[in-house]
């Protein structure tokens, strides 16, 4: 049987200097940078967010090799092939393994049912474009811009409660507040207030980290509003239309793409979040008082 490896969160088992090509290395590690000011330099440590290949196979088969944040791998396995179709539900995946490969890389060995991989390979051999990192393994530009679902439309918010979700973010942001160098995705309910945030250097991993945890929480995606502190490109749209998202915030602004696809699939799309405000791109029936 294969196992589901936890990564320790304090990053116990990985070694910052890269030293056991045998171990994954930790979220982060310190650097002393030289600090230039007033003509003089001197050392000043720093924290910085590690970047490494994690590489996805399925049923053996490599699929992707993302550069991500090594944390929470378990959950980026879930997110990641929910995300991007891979698989429809999780328990189409059956097992997972966590396997440290040379010079700190790591790979993720998922193994889905049968119908899944036949999918899968069917996907792979039509494919006509290298693997990028936020629409991965696509085998057309039609699969790029494919249709989404159409998300609920029974959550209503005020607006204080969209400030409010903003403002969670960076006080619960750990690995940002120690390398200023990572994305966060985070999941905010009225009932709750924060109740699940991930970090990584990709944006995207961010989210598929966030979707893999919430499914295994079994917390509904579609009651609360997701948080993020990135732009809104298009692959953020479509990842969270698949997950039941109603309502998406965000620190910058959205790309015009974003905006259309997010109209088309019911989702409320926030940007520029802002401590004294915000802006309302799509749905805005959704926040209280806004129309």
């Amino acid at each position: 049987m294969h196992a589901d490896y936890p990564i320790p969160a304090d990053g116990a088992s990985g070694l910052d200097d890269g030293s056991n090509e045998n171990e994954w290395a930790a979220p982060a590690a310190e650097a002393t940078p030289l600090f230039w000011q007033a003509d003089k330099a001197r050392p000043r440590p720093r924290r910085l967010a590690e970047e490494t290949p994690i590489a996805l196979t399925y049923n053996r088969v490599s699929h992707a090799v993302m550069m991500a944040t090594p944390a929470d791998l378990s959950d980026f396995a879930r997110g990641f092939s929910l995300n991007e179709r891979i698989v429809e539900q999780v328990s189409e995946i059956e097992e997972i393994e966590i396997v440290a490969a040379p010079r700190g890389a790591v790979e993720l060995r998922l193994w889905i049912t049968p119908a899944r991989m036949e999918a899968l390979d069917h996907r792979r051999r039509n494919l006509t474009g290298a693997m990028g990192c936020g629409l991965c393994g696509l085998d057309s530009l039609e699969e790029a811009m494919r249709p989404l679902p159409v998300v609920r439309h029974d959550l209503r918010l005020h607006g204080e409660q969209i400030a409010a979700a903003c403002a969670a973010l960076w006080p619960a942001q750990a690995l940002g507040q120690e390398t200023r160098a990572v994305h966060a995705a985070g999941f905010w309910t009225p009932e709750a207030a924060l109740v699940a945030l991930r970090e990584d250097v990709g944006r995207h991993n961010a989210l598929d980290k966030l979707a893999g945890g919430l499914v295994t929480a079994g917390q509904d995606p579609s009651q609360g509003v997701l948080v993020m502190t990135s732009r809104v490109s298009i692959e953020l749209i479509q990842k969270a239309a698949i997950m039941g998202v109603q309502v998406l915030a965000a620190v910058s602004a959205p790309t015009l793409l974003a905006v259309r696809e997010a109209e088309a699939a019911g989702i409320t799309l926030i940007g520029i979040a802002r401590a004294d405000g915000f802006e309302i791109f799509t749905h805005a029936e959704r926040i209280l008082g806004a129309l």
